[in-house]
């Protein structure tokens, strides 16, 4: 039998291909390097290398690629696939990164005429771990399109605001027909949810509000324990609902790739709350890991490990 969950994510999946030649456009890249990506699936793919039982709720494509992300998340990263389907007509997602400006890259989806993750159904995921397994995570790209978005709902309804209970505003425009839709859905998500994670976009697009200090009492509005807003730069506003206020510096790093920090820094932030660690502590060591993936190509092969992020934090 499988181990005891330690984290639940859902959401996206893909195979991703990084350009190797930096700092050039697209019309310049000859070689590209394969991993798997997606948000949801990066996440666990940190937590389960800081030494955690994490799963991914979430469908490939029945061919190579499938099975390639099947193999890697199993076999390379440690990460429990009983929930990763299999769709019987759609591909495996692709996602191109070119690096002509490190620090924000450009990423090019190849999601048409849909994605097997925006297929997921209740029925593909035990009830009884989204009830208990101690962090469930998810994605609001999960509420881009039907039926993924129904199964969000029902999960959540099984799992009744449960701490914790975590959203990540995550904002891809180019996955959502306009910011009006993402906005009506993800409000409808907000008072079942007890932290939600995101930068000034994304809390824009859910709330309305830009200003970080100001997003973050709307989203505490809602009833959430805490939320946290990324500043880029200017580090990570932690606010919680019992008065919390905590301006956590960010770790300056040369970028190499901005891809994959806010997932890192995802999964150092949960393995932070199953130690024990306070909100801004677990926010730190998510700045920390966040940090040493911008400063390095890839996303999921380049997650740290916990002494990785001790040093960077103790320096």
């Amino acid at each position: 039998m499988s181990a005891p969950l330690d984290i639940l994510t859902i959401g996206r999946i893909s195979v991703d291909l990084y350009a190797e030649q930096l700092g050039v456009p697209l019309n310049h890249v000859v070689s590209f390097r394969k991993s798997v990506g997606g948000t949801a699936t990066n996440v666990a793919i940190a937590a389960a290398r800081l030494g955690h039982e994490a799963a991914v709720f979430t469908r490939v494509g029945n061919e190579p690629m499938g099975d390639f992300v099947r193999w890697a998340l199993d076999s390379t990263f440690g990460v429990d696939t009983r929930f990763v389907g299999v769709d019987a007509e759609l591909r495996t997602p692709l996602a191109f990164a070119t690096m002509a400006n490190p620090a924000e890259p450009d990423l090019f989806f190849y999601r048409v005429p849909s994605a097997p993750d925006l297929q997921i159904s209740p029925d593909e995921v035990n009830r009884a771990v989204v009830e208990e397994v101690p962090i469930l995570w998810f994605a609001t790209g999960c509420l881009s399109a039907e039926p993924s978005r129904s199964t969000i709902h029902t999960v959540l309804g099984w799992r009744e605001r449960k701490t914790y209970t975590i959203v990540d505003l995550d904002w891809r425009p180019s996955m959502w027909t306009d910011a009006a839709t993402a906005t009506a859905q993800i409000d409808k998500v907000l008072d079942h949810v007890t932290i939600a994670i995101g930068n000034r976009d994304e809390c824009e697009v859910a709330v309305g509000i830009r200003d970080p200090e100001r997003a973050a009492e709307a989203l505490l509005a809602r009833g959430l324990e805490t939320a946290i807003v990324k500043m880029g730069g200017d580090g990570v506003l932690v606010a919680t609902a019992d008065g919390v206020r905590d301006r956590i510096a960010p770790f300056p790093v040369e970028p190499v790739c901005g891809l994959g920090a806010g997932d890192a820094f995802g999964g150092a932030f949960c393995h932070g709350l199953l130690t024990g660690l306070t909100m801004s502590e677990s926010a730190r060591a998510g700045n920390a890991a966040g940090a040493i993936v911008a400063s390095r190509l890839m996303c999921a092969d380049d997650m740290p490990y916990l002494h990785e992020i001790e040093e960077i934090i103790n320096a």
